[in-house]
């Protein structure tokens, strides 16, 4: 593996390469990024300028009205990218546009405030051109900064932000390099990576959504979203004090069962908190562990697969690095969700009475105090054996030792069963429907929505063998 250089070695790199020129527009945390290339030498080679507009009356007669008046967010960065990227262009293409290539860094950042009182995050990026002349390109990355002190904050801020200069002047041929190398001299302590995009001529053919699973995978975020478009969406964006149902499955494929546990659970869920159902954000979500091979790599076209389906039948998509609940309740904690539903198989709220939950600090009760949070409601859907008898929450079996346990949830009214669902679809088991699919055996179609059984047998999806010719004309 090639040796990490220094922070001083990379901006050295940029300002004495006599082939990049460009400007550094930051707002919030300081010049923390302009800093590295001024301290390292050479910089007269490689800034045009330098600027920090704070005051918003300011920033506003620079780079126009933000509209929704959010200063830090994606569109105040992009008018930032545009804005620079065009003085630049207009100013000093005849002087140095044919020698060099322009590039433009920004970000407007929220750093922790005097009274420690708000979200420490920041939107970062690049627009840049690879040779003189040639059509731009954009990388942006959201990152929210985990310091306790604002200090510690602005220099892991000066060093991401260098890092992503660096990367996408030297490293836009490999994005999977180029995304390891955001946290050099850094580490998930410090700063979380939760959203990054790549645009424009450098990054043709990549998938932002295989991107983001990468943030996701080396342990740079913990979890991320995608919208009912299928595109890479922001968490926080879309959930912030919202209502948020969670159905969780490994939607492999997804059947007839996964859709009637979201639409039940969205409208148990309702009825309890006094809410419509249009009032609800409702995730359908999945870990990690259920998209990685027996290799132990990611199945790329099995989780683009997952996504499209879900996001086509009108599902947001979460990915998250939780397979235990309680994380995943403290996760919608940190977006202050006013009211929380989680929706799990019978046979996944029986696994919170294992060992999985009784090793974590605190034991089992630690982990329930997590999960069952004052405004968390779970709603069980049930599961039919195969000699036809109905699980439900009212004759679940959990070990002798827990029995306590689960009767005092059910007297907080924290544990429901699902009502309404539909009986006729109880024998419809993913794993079973899937092993159809790779055997090309008939019925299966019936067991998933409609346009999900188009869709894999169009497109070939989890293993269909998609013969040449009618479908079971070999029978």
């Amino acid at each position: 593996m090639q040796a990490i250089l220094s922070l001083r070695q990379k901006a050295l790199k940029i300002n004495l390469a006599k082939k990049y020129y460009g400007t550094f527009a930051e707002i919030g945390a300081g010049q923390e990024v302009a800093r590295h290339f001024f301290q390292a030498g050479g910089s007269s080679g490689s800034i045009a300028k330098t600027i920090s507009a704070y005051d918003m009356t300011f920033s506003d007669s620079i780079y126009g009205k933000e509209p929704f008046g959010r200063y830090v967010s994606q569109s105040r960065l992009l008018q930032m990218l545009e804005k620079e990227f065009q003085l630049l262009d207009e100013r000093l293409s005849e002087s140095r546009g044919k020698d060099h290539a322009f590039f433009v860094f920004a970000d407007t950042v929220a750093a922790l405030n005097f009274q420690r009182t708000n979200d420490s995050h920041g939107w970062l990026g690049m627009r840049f051109q690879n040779t003189p002349g040639s059509e731009v390109s954009d990388v942006v990355i959201h990152v929210r900064m985990l310091d306790p002190q604002n200090v510690l904050q602005q220099d892991a801020l000066g060093i991401i932000g260098l890092n992503l200069v660096y990367a996408s002047l030297f490293l836009q041929e490999d994005p999977e390099a180029f995304i390891r190398s955001l946290m050099d001299h850094l580490d998930n302590t410090r700063i979380e990576v939760n959203f990054i995009r790549f645009g424009g001529k450098a990054f043709v053919g990549i998938d932002n959504r295989l991107m983001n699973l990468y943030l996701l995978n080396l342990g740079y975020t913990q979890a991320i979203m995608f919208d009912e478009e299928g595109n890479v969406a922001l968490p926080n964006d879309i959930l912030y004090k919202k209502d948020v149902l969670v159905v969780r499955g490994s939607y492999r494929p997804p059947t007839l069962v996964s859709f009637d546990m979201i639409k039940t659970g969205l409208s148990n869920f309702a009825r309890e908190i006094g809410q419509t159902d249009e009032d609800i954000v409702t995730i359908s979500e999945i870990t990690m562990s259920t998209l990685k091979a027996d290799s132990g790599e990611i199945a790329k076209e099995d989780f683009l697969a997952r996504v499209d389906l879900m996001c086509s039948m009108g599902q947001k998509v979460l990915i998250t690095n939780f397979p235990q609940y309680y994380k995943l309740s403290s996760y919608f904690s940190q977006l202050n969700v006013p009211h929380l539903g989680l929706v799990l198989g019978i046979y996944n709220f029986q696994q919170i009475f294992t060992d999985k939950y009784s090793n974590v600090d605190g034991g089992i009760l630690g982990a329930l105090g997590q999960l069952f949070r004052e405004n968390v409601k779970v709603y069980i859907y049930p599961y039919k054996s195969e000699k036809g008898s109905i699980e439900t929450l009212s004759n679940l079996i959990v070990p002798v030792e827990f029995n306590h346990l689960l009767d005092h949830l059910k007297g907080m009214k924290q544990i429901h069963n699902v009502d309404g669902f539909n009986k006729d679809i109880l024998h419809i088991y993913s794993s079973k429907v899937l092993q159809m699919i790779v055997q090309n055996e008939a019925g299966w179609e019936e067991m998933v929505p409609p346009p999900v059984a188009k869709a894999i047998n169009d497109k070939c999806l989890f293993g269909h063998p998609c013969f040449v010719g009618k479908k079971n004309s070999m029978v």
